[in-house]
């Protein structure tokens, strides 16, 4: 039974066409691209002035929000929290603090120290922000 069931397994695929190897490999190689460029942002590390597309971002979702981790080429990282209150990202350990800057319509730069990191972000509407954000002086209320 097991020869009869390797034999016609062996039928069918010879009956097929041959997949076209030029394509399959266009293809592959594009999906490897694309699943290399997720996640990487452009950096500029201790104090380095020319950015590259060389840190790994990675978001990790927990009770207290979101986190996003951004590994360094050279094995360090950082760690954000993202805020929902349209300020963006604040670094979520050590004693610097990150300073957020917009300089593109969907494009943030993060400086901690003497670390850079160009993020793409999306923007809240002004309304969105000034109604997470009241002038008056009353907190926004738990839960909301």
């Amino acid at each position: 039974m097991r020869i009869f069931s390797a034999s016609l397994a062996l039928l069918l695929v010879s009956g097929c066409g041959k997949p076209d190897n030029a394509v399959l490999a266009e293809a592959e190689k594009d999906a490897a691209a694309q699943a290399a460029n997720e996640g990487l942002i452009e950096c500029a590390i201790n104090g380095d002035t020319d950015f590259s597309k060389g840190c790994q971002s990675e978001r990790l979702a927990g009770e207290n929000g979101v986190t996003l981790i951004v590994r360094h080429p050279d094995g360090g990282f950082r760690r954000f929290n993202i805020l929902t209150d349209g300020r963006g990202l604040e670094a979520a350990d050590g004693s610097e603090r990150a300073q957020v800057e917009i300089v593109e319509e969907d494009k943030i730069l993060v400086s901690v120290g003497s670390d850079k990191y160009l993020m793409p972000a999306r923007m809240k509407s002004p309304a969105t922000a000034d109604a997470a954000n009241p002038t008056d002086g009353s907190a926004p209320q738990a839960g909301n």
